[in-house]
């Protein structure tokens, strides 16, 4: 029997509730476990209901009696030092970049704006490619987050995100809180880390981005085979006693060398994370 992936929304209005528990019906293997209307309850209710995903406003009260919103950033990393596999969607009606980029730094896996109908309809199967390690945007929010990364740093990832899309090459079975500690720094940054790199990357999950960051050479690529072994970039394999024939290796200059399919000319790595839809 395939596992469930369990789901706490956190959202004040019930209709919106009411929204998100029929999309979510749609997909057998979702299973929404509670479903809260104040801040002050998300803790108390993850320690005693176990969640893998959990949705959540921006601007839901902290309590009955306090109608300020609860402390959402202070609340992400420490929901995710304390449940390492936890993932954390927001869905809100506030497109400002600040928050956005303050959200995901916090360690969320994804921004979706409520007016967003095309994402909102899809929400079993964002919920599900949340739940594998996934992040996802609406475009708007995307393109506000992917601004500031932009204007953070001109280079393509940050060094620290390509020590990050290192380890996760290293190690592709580890979980994040595992590769987290290898790295010296919080499950919650970990997570940011990763986040950031995908966006830049145009992807939406680890896999993508290592397979993205070995085409571009960010990353080290697997080893190449020795001679007269079975060559990717070779046509056929020797027979015994001869020379490999074929395209020559992309890295020797020759005329005749034709580009591989595996690995081929690096894109114009901008307008591909441009070209990016989430």
């Amino acid at each position: 029997m395939t596992k469930k992936i369990r789901v706490t929304i956190l959202e004040d209005h019930q209709s919106i509730i009411d929204g998100y528990l029929f999309r979510l019906s749609k997909i057998p293997e979702i299973e929404v476990v509670s479903t809260l209307l104040f801040g002050d309850d998300l803790e108390p209710t993850l320690e005693k209901i176990p969640t893998d995903v959990l949705l959540l406003d921006v601007n839901v009260p902290t309590s009955s009696d306090n109608r300020n919103p609860y402390p959402i950033l202070y609340l992400i990393p420490k929901l995710l030092d304390l449940y390492p596999k936890l993932a954390l969607l927001v869905i809100s009606m506030y497109a400002e970049r600040s928050l956005i980029c303050a959200i995901m730094e916090a360690g969320a896996s994804g921004y979706i704006l409520k007016d967003d109908q095309t994402v909102i309809r899809d929400l079993g199967n964002v919920v599900v490619s949340i739940a594998h390690g996934g992040i996802h945007f609406s475009q708007k929010a995307h393109q506000l987050f992917l601004k500031n990364q932009t204007r953070k740093n001109t280079e393509l990832l940050t060094i620290r995100q390509m020590e990050a899309l290192s380890l996760c090459a290293a190690y592709p079975d580890y979980p994040t809180d595992e590769l987290a500690r290898k790295m010296s720094v919080t499950n919650s940054t970990f997570r940011n880390l990763l986040s950031g790199a995908y966006v830049r990357l145009g992807v939406h999950n680890r896999t993508a981005a290592i397979a993205k960051g070995r085409q571009l050479g960010i990353i080290t690529p697997f080893e190449l085979p020795a001679q007269g072994a079975f060559d990717p970039f070779l046509e056929r394999v020797a027979a015994p006693g001869q020379s490999p024939q074929g395209a020559a290796h992309p890295d020797v200059p020759d005329e005749q060398a034709e580009s591989h399919p595996i690995f081929p000319a690096q894109p114009d790595t901008c307008a591909a994370i441009d070209q990016h839809n989430s």
